[in-house]
């Protein structure tokens, strides 16, 4: 058995562990069912590999772990509010399930629940790991709201596209590893370092995942192609096409908007980004993101074998393009 597929069963068994009242039924009740609807578990996974990197014992930062996967089951809670998303994992989200005061009153709950692990950690570290949480946390709403304001404005930079990335989805990245790091008393140079990494290697799965929407296998993905083309969303690809487009391609941009025919619609998006070279230049940043996370990770310095997170990286980027 792999040490990733180890840590995940470890985060499940212990998430599954989290207790929480009887009643009210239904402020507790979609807790229990959101946690238990699964997930990648990736974040909590990264900060006890960091801190097994660090070298200390990964029971050592098990709340801390918690305390990532805990507050991100929250912002989902919200988000799916926030996106009318009827679907979470493949089953009703709590909003649709109960209903927007319930799922809003829940996540609140998981948001405390977060605090109260992180409290259980050795004290020495708690106040570096507050600093730390409550910075990622603030930043993971910039990100959101960025996200929604994107929505409604007619024009967004590529820059302004990663730096959302960047909050909305890497910081927290970030965060679960430089956890890891805390705990085990690294150096602050480390600690930045390890950091630094989770934000690169998030930036460039966001981005793989763009690329994937549109140009992904369904089977392998597991989900349809052109989700993003058929929503209007603001993606990288798109935004790179907008840069590249002459005004004739800008034209055929903004009709192809209003097109009702689905699955015409994202061949013919298609069509267009392969006219702008928007595939390579998307693959290009996710290549410079990639590489940066790599060279971030190799100039930590330790003693201590990286091969168990490098299984993770790999993991992440050999999904079926």
């Amino acid at each position: 058995m792999s040490e990733l597929l180890k840590l995940s069963q470890l985060i499940e068994s212990e998430i599954i562990n989290i207790k929480f009242p009887s009643s009210p039924c239904n402020l507790y009740d979609p807790l229990n069912y959101f946690l238990s609807i699964g997930g990648k578990r990736l974040r909590p996974v990264l900060t006890l590999l960091a801190t097994e990197l660090g070298g200390v014992q990964k029971e050592d930062a098990i709340n801390c772990a918690l305390a990532i996967e805990v507050f991100h089951n929250f912002s989902l809670i919200h988000d799916d509010i926030m996106d009318a998303a009827p679907i979470r994992r493949g089953k009703v989200t709590v909003h649709e399930k109960w209903n927007s005061n319930i799922a809003i009153l829940s996540g609140d709950v998981l948001l405390v629940k977060a605090y109260q692990l992180l409290a259980k950690q050795k004290s020495q570290h708690i106040p570096e790991l507050l600093t730390l949480f409550n910075k990622t946390a603030i930043e993971v709403c910039e990100g959101q709201q960025m996200d929604m304001d994107f929505e409604t404005r007619e024009f967004v930079t590529v820059d302004e596209y990663i730096e959302m990335i960047r909050l909305k989805t890497s910081v927290l990245l970030g965060c679960a590893l430089e956890f890891g790091f805390i705990v085990s008393n690294n150096s602050i140079s480390n600690r930045k370092k390890i950091y630094d990494f989770g934000v690169s290697l998030g930036i460039a799965f966001q981005i793989q995942d763009d690329l994937l929407d549109l140009y992904g296998n369904p089977d392998k993905v597991g989900k349809q192609v052109g989700g993003d083309v058929k929503s209007n969303k603001k993606t990288l690809l798109y935004l790179i096409a907008e840069k590249n487009a002459i005004d004739a391609n800008k034209e055929q941009l903004n009709r192809i908007k209003n097109e009702s025919n689905l699955e015409l619609k994202v061949s013919a998006i298609q069509k267009i980004y392969d006219e702008l070279g928007v595939r390579n230049e998307t693959a290009g940043y996710l290549t410079k993101y990639y590489q940066q996370a790599i060279d971030l990770l190799d100039s930590i310095e330790t003693e201590n074998d990286k091969s168990a997170i490098m299984e993770m990286v790999n993991y992440l980027f050999n999904r079926e393009h």
